[in-house]
């Protein structure tokens, strides 16, 4: 019993809760970015290159083998096309994690830099003020 009472401490951290949030946000910005690469911005660029379609780029090492209307051995490939389109969401991604870092560093820096508040009396102040008033009261 005291394992998953153990584990179930354990995941209900506020760090672990963070970090699956975290993941899970990065799993669907992930889909966004790639959708945003392949739908968005390759199609431009493939018309700019001469109506070239990216996930159509590719270094055949082997034709496909077709016999009788059907194929026997699929074709082998170097799909070159669809790792420039990785390439580029690597890119996007890490921009906007950047970004994100440059904020909270900003953020973080802000917060050092705020005025400290001003100190309080030190110990042997109070003390001489303990000390002053006792001698008030016994007078």
């Amino acid at each position: 019993m005291g394992f998953f009472k153990d584990f179930k401490s354990f995941l209900l951290k506020g760090d672990i809760v963070n970090l699956a949030t975290a993941v899970i946000i990065a799993g669907a910005f992930g889909k966004i970015v790639a959708s945003f690469t392949k739908d968005i911005i390759m199609p431009p660029i493939g018309i700019l290159l001469g109506d070239v379609d990216f996930a159509d780029l590719k270094y055949v090492l082997k034709d496909a083998v077709v016999e009788n209307s059907e194929t026997v051995t699929e074709a082998v490939s170097i799909n070159y096309g669809l790792f420039i389109t990785s390439i580029i969401d690597f890119v996007i991604i890490g921009f906007f994690i950047f970004l994100v870092l440059r904020a909270y560093e900003k953020s973080k820096k802000k917060k050092e830099e705020a005025p400290a508040p001003p100190p309080g009396p030190t110990q042997e102040e109070l003390l001489a003020e303990i000390r002053d008033e006792l001698k008030k009261q016994n007078k």
